[in-house]
This record gives C-alpha cells, sequence and structure tokens, in this order.
C-alpha cells in the first residue's frame, strides 16, 4: 500500500504562484509515473502534468508554460509549481502515482492522494 499526502494548496491572487507537494510513503514498491490532476466543481478531474521515473513530462494546454513539474526520486516526492494562476486553475488537485509492489500479488496499482484545494481570486 502506497499513501500520498499533498501540501501547498490554498488561496491566492490571480497572477500569483503556489508550489504543490506530494510525498509517497509505504514499503515494498517503487514510484513508476507520478503526476497531477484537477477537479472544478461541476467539472470532471482532468490531467494537469504528469512525469516519468526518468523526468519526462506532458503538460495539459491550459497550463503549459505556467506550471512546471519535477520530482525527487529519492524523497518518493512530486511537486507542481504554479505560476501566473488564473482564476480557472480554481480546483481540487490530486496527486496520482503508479507503484509496482513487491509483496504478495506483485503488480503495479495506481494511487491517488485526498486532494489540497487551491483556489485563485480575480
Amino acid at each position: 500500500q502506497v499513501q500520498l499526502v499533498e501540501s501547498g494548496g490554498g488561496l491566492v491572487q490571480a497572477g500569483g504562484s503556489l508550489r504543490l507537494s506530494c510525498v509517497a510513503s509505504g514499503s515494498l514498491f517503487s514510484i513508476n509515473g507520478m503526476g497531477w490532476y484537477r477537479q472544478a466543481p461541476g467539472k470532471q478531474r482532468e490531467l494537469v502534468a504528469v512525469i516519468t521515473s526518468r523526468g519526462n513530462t506532458n503538460y495539459s494546454d491550459s497550463v503549459k508554460g505556467r506550471f512546471t513539474i519535477s520530482r525527487d526520486n529519492a524523497k518518493n516526492t512530486v511537486y507542481l509549481q504554479m505560476n501566473s494562476l488564473k482564476p480557472e486553475d480554481t480546483a481540487v488537485y490530486y496527486c496520482n502515482c503508479n507503484a509496482f509492489y513487491f509483496g504478495t500479488g506483485a503488480r503495479e496499482y495506481e494511487y491517488w492522494g485526498q486532494g489540497t484545494q487551491v483556489t485563485v481570486s480575480s
């Protein structure tokens, strides 16, 4: 079992910045891809950015050039630096990872964090 704990959300004015962090913890696992998704009220959850274990990244068109995803493999941590925030970025942001579990029933699993609220005021 892997637990993901997010931090760094909050209230910010349009044009401001926030940095989200997500730490993965557990035993007998190896983290593969990590990423951030978001869900605004009344909307479906959508991909924001993902990063592979080798550092390859992919972003949604709506955040390209403004958000940067990065990770520290030694700390099993993924970050999301969000700059030039807009009111439409307001959402609950969820951390996601795919991890290979080496214990009984070894295989890859997908895990989600509990979410952190980001609110951008105009």
